[in-house]
């Protein structure tokens, strides 16, 4: 894996347009005109005769339920009546063929308001879905790929862009505590799992954790929960 102890996989390209498809509940529904980061990482899978290099995304309000074995096409989504859908595609300069090591894949979009669930897999059929064969054999098994760190991050909470300043202060955004507590929020989350990317990205940047508190309560006891709450952010 390339975090923690499981991955995912699924089929993006197979024999006659066989298809598989990742689908996952959202914490909370996506916010009107918010502007969302993408990403998560794949790895080729050592068995598949083929690399693609496109990654159809598909954002519904409802699950999407279909007893199909095919890929879920453009038509099959514009036509689905009471579960609005969009959808686009995640395109790469370079086929993803690396065997070894992870690769990460990242997008951006606009939110209509109703996404609750995200989908994750190949919209195309065979003949229109770019590829290339990574080793001969007799049968094309197709395209296989592992799928692990899947991210959904609003881009207002932590902008790739801004750079970190090197041995300086940065305070986090929305990083906080309820009083006397030091569970972790959705917000902190979502700012954290964006900084953690911005840390797999540049492998030699370090973070020194300061965790603070208000000025109630005994000095000895709020060293220990401003430990807690550095730990907490730490840790997760």
């Amino acid at each position: 894996p390339k975090y923690g102890n499981a991955y995912a996989g699924l089929y993006f390209y197979a024999p006659a347009n066989y298809r598989e498809y990742i689908q996952v509940p959202l914490k909370k529904t996506l916010q009107k005109g918010e502007t969302y980061d993408l990403e998560f990482f794949v790895s080729l899978a050592e068995g598949s005769d083929f690399a693609v290099k496109d990654f159809g995304v598909v954002l519904a309000h409802e699950a999407l339920a279909m007893d199909i074995k095919t890929q879920l096409s453009r038509t099959r989504l514009l036509t689905i009546k009471g579960n609005p859908v969009h959808f686009f595609e995640v395109n790469h300069s370079n086929f993803h063929r690396d065997k070894t090591d992870w690769l990460k894949v990242k997008g951006q979009f606009v939110a209509k308001g109703y996404e609750r669930f995200l989908i994750i897999g190949n919209l195309r059929t065979n003949n229109k879905t770019r590829k290339i064969q990574t080793k001969r054999k007799e049968r094309k098994r197709g395209a296989y790929y592992y799928v692990d760190m899947i991210a959904l991050t609003n881009s207002k909470f932590y902008s790739q862009k801004e750079p970190l300043a090197l041995d300086s202060l940065t305070a986090f955004k929305h990083v906080n505590f309820d009083f006397d507590q030091f569970t972790l929020g959705d917000d902190a989350k979502t700012e954290l799992l964006s900084l953690y990317h911005r840390l797999v990205d540049e492998v030699g940047l370090n973070l020194e954790i300061h965790g603070h508190t208000d000025n109630l309560g005994s000095d000895g006891y709020n060293q220990k929960l401003a430990l807690k709450r550095a730990k907490a952010i730490g840790q997760y």
